[in-house]
């Protein structure tokens, strides 16, 4: 995945600089400055953090700021949505190399005493490396233009700071059990800052967690119970997190965090193989993808009938989406069952 260019570094800068200077404005009215305001950039930090408010949902200023399909990876934040994090009282992000912009904009929001809470930091141990499995689309980083402007007989010393670090497989939402744990970190600092309402807040915590300690268990049994242990993906995958927590397999075309579209005749090749070779029923896509790719692998296959399936990785959930329903737990109820379709 790219990361963030100079330009939209010195985009994010600017866009801090006019958030800062509006945000010192006089505000028209003050009727909700009481509310705690709370800010998160993906879908499932959000539906978390309505579920531990409870009925005190209404007492908070809750904001999603992906909430139009657009996914963590290309998501670049709007000078109101910088205003809206440095006016915060608690900021949720996931913290991988997609938010390489939020350091910026912590060390220049307006509230002092704003907290974040990252992710991958709350994770620690937890957080995986971003993995390349065999026949996976390896993604290029290295600019050809800037290959082009070296000159033969021209040295070129690398140090050790100047490798590419190690990239972090930043969908650690889609393991139910880093969600548990994530939720409780969420519900201290909740409780940190709204001390009046902290029993509230443990006790939703609780409930929650429950509730996806026992989905968590209905994967387990599903999983062990299955026919076949490996699934295929003719798209980016971001489930390893899923997918370790069970034990199961993958091959696919591209890495979560690919920003690659187009599979080559080896990639796609190697897949249709695997296919025939494992005797699989299903090729999967995540929300977002266009089946091309997957049609293309059952075409090259020995099983032309193969169904493509779709599961949900909540890297599109939008506000319409919400207001239909949407849930955390209930699109994570819904991968179970394409996963028990796949599996079986």
């Amino acid at each position: 995945m790219k990361k963030m260019n100079k330009f939209f570094a010195a985009a994010v800068m600017l866009a801090v600089a006019v958030s800062a200077t509006a945000a010192a404005k006089p505000k028209a009215s003050t009727a909700d400055s009481s509310k705690l305001k709370i800010v998160t950039t993906i879908f499932p930090e959000y539906d978390w953090t309505k579920q531990i408010l409870g009925d005190k949902a209404k007492d908070a200023d809750l904001t999603l700021l992906l909430d139009n399909g657009v996914d963590l990876h290309s998501y670049q934040p709007t000078v109101q949505d910088i205003a809206k994090i440095s006016n915060a009282d608690i900021f949720i992000y996931v913290g991988g190399e997609s938010d390489e912009w939020v350091e910026d904009v912590l060390r220049s929001a307006q509230n002092k005493h704003l907290v974040s809470v990252n992710l991958l930091e709350v994770l620690g141990d937890r957080v995986k490396a971003e993995e390349v499995v065999e026949g996976m689309e390896a993604e290029h980083h290295h600019d050809e233009e800037e290959h082009h402007h070296h000159h033969d007989g021209e040295e070129h010393h690398h140090d050790d700071d100047d490798e590419e670090e190690e990239e972090m497989d930043e969908h650690v939402w889609l393991s139910l059990r880093n969600a548990q744990f994530i939720c409780n970190a969420i519900c201290e600092t909740l409780c940190a800052k709204d001390s009046a309402n902290a029993a509230a807040y443990r006790a939703n915590c609780a409930a929650y967690t429950k509730k996806l300690a026992d989905l968590d268990a209905a994967y387990s049994t599903m999983t062990a119970a299955a026919k076949r242990r490996t699934v295929l993906f003719g798209d980016r995958f971001p489930f390893r997190y899923l997918t370790d927590d069970y034990g199961l397999t993958y091959y696919a075309a591209f890495t979560g965090c690919s920003a690659e579209s187009e599979a080559s005749f080896k990639t796609i090749a190697f897949l249709s193989q695997k296919m025939d070779e494992l005797d699989l029923q299903h090729v999967m896509q995540i929300e977002s993808g266009k089946g091309k790719i997957a049609r293309t692998i059952i075409q090259n296959s020995k099983n032309k009938k193969a169904k493509i399936l779709t599961i949900d990785s909540m890297q599109s959930t939008t506000a319409r989406d919400i207001k239909k329903g949407a849930t955390y737990l209930s699109i994570m109820q819904k991968n179970l069952e394409v996963l028990k379709t796949a599996l079986n």
